[in-house]
């Protein structure tokens, strides 16, 4: 048991962490939150709020079969020019946006409103909050990682999709000409990448299909994969993928490990068993009188 000099200083300490240390991480997360916000903005200087244009070459080091040149403009592809060298003849096919669409990259948009959520949350507990328990501290750093780690989640784990779902995409109907029959593509974020994948497709005839079995969701099919939309069925005979690195992503997914490690930092200085030592060196009439920090009395 700690003598009566050491529980005054123990309680001194804990109240200066609820008080002082916390605010403090809190400010640091606000702010680098906020420039985690901005990297998903990047607003065009005197340009009232518009979102800067970004051009992205996507290519592959070990093929040429697929070039691909992006305007990316915030969470939104607002051009998209794609050269498709089709490998039994070598023909060009070339499609691009129409100049009236654009493709929203959800993946974008989700993980943007996971980090303003998480800010919401942070600021909603300013300078002048007086945290009142340990307990209420941790409740709010479980809801901003939270937050955090589903903002994370939206960049790292593309959707896995069947098929049949990316040929009935509205992507299909954005570039002109129209996508051949034949042709399926598929735009998603993957870590700190934009990424395109094209794929190139055969009709089956009735007769080869007695043992058909349609493939599952995916993030990337592979050569063979088969699939029934409409009245028809189809396998992939090809698969192209390319590929760039959009380097405001690379920064926002350094700010969420940053930001996920200060939280963390903060939960362990505050967990149950830090809590319950300093409760049990506290004075018996702290401990009679119920404690000023209820929640971590021992049940």
């Amino acid at each position: 048991m700690a003598s009566q000099g050491e529980r005054a200083v123990l309680e001194e300490e804990f109240k200066w962490l609820l008080q002082e240390e916390v605010h403090a991480v809190l400010r640091q997360l606000q702010d680098i939150l906020k420039e985690a916000s901005h990297r998903f903005a990047l607003p065009t200087s005197g340009s009232g709020g518009a979102y800067k244009q970004e051009n992205f070459v996507l290519s592959t080091s070990s093929t040429d079969q697929v070039k691909g040149v992006m305007t990316l403009q915030g969470d939104a592809l607002c051009q998209a020019d794609v050269n498709l060298k089709m490998p039994r003849n070598n023909q060009l096919l070339h499609f691009a946006f129409r100049e009236d669409k654009q493709w929203k990259l959800q993946q974008i948009q989700d993980a943007r409103n996971h980090v303003n959520q998480a800010i919401y949350l942070l600021m909603n507990r300013d300078v002048n909050y007086q945290f009142k328990t340990g307990l209420e501290v941790l409740k709010l750093m479980d809801a901003v990682m939270l937050q955090l780690s589903r903002a994370r989640n939206r960049l790292t784990t593309p959707a896995t999709l069947t098929l049949p779902e990316i040929a009935s995409s509205g992507l299909t109907k954005m570039f002109t000409p129209a996508l051949p029959p034949d042709i399926l593509v598929n735009f998603y974020i993957n870590l700190n990448k934009l990424c395109l994948t094209v794929y190139q497709l055969h009709v089956l005839q009735p007769s080869t299909t007695k043992n058909f079995k349609a493939a599952g969701g995916s993030v990337l099919h592979n050569p063979g994969a088969t699939f029934e939309f409409g009245s028809q069925r189809y396998e992939v005979s090809h698969v192209h993928k390319v590929e760039c690195v959009v380097p405001w992503l690379n920064d926002a997914l350094v700010f969420f490990t940053v930001s996920l490690q200060l939280c963390q930092q903060l939960k362990d200085k505050l967990s149950p068993g830090q809590l319950e030592e300093f409760w049990h060196s506290l004075p018996d009439a702290v401990h009679r009188a119920g404690s000023v920090y209820p929640e971590t009395q021992l049940k």
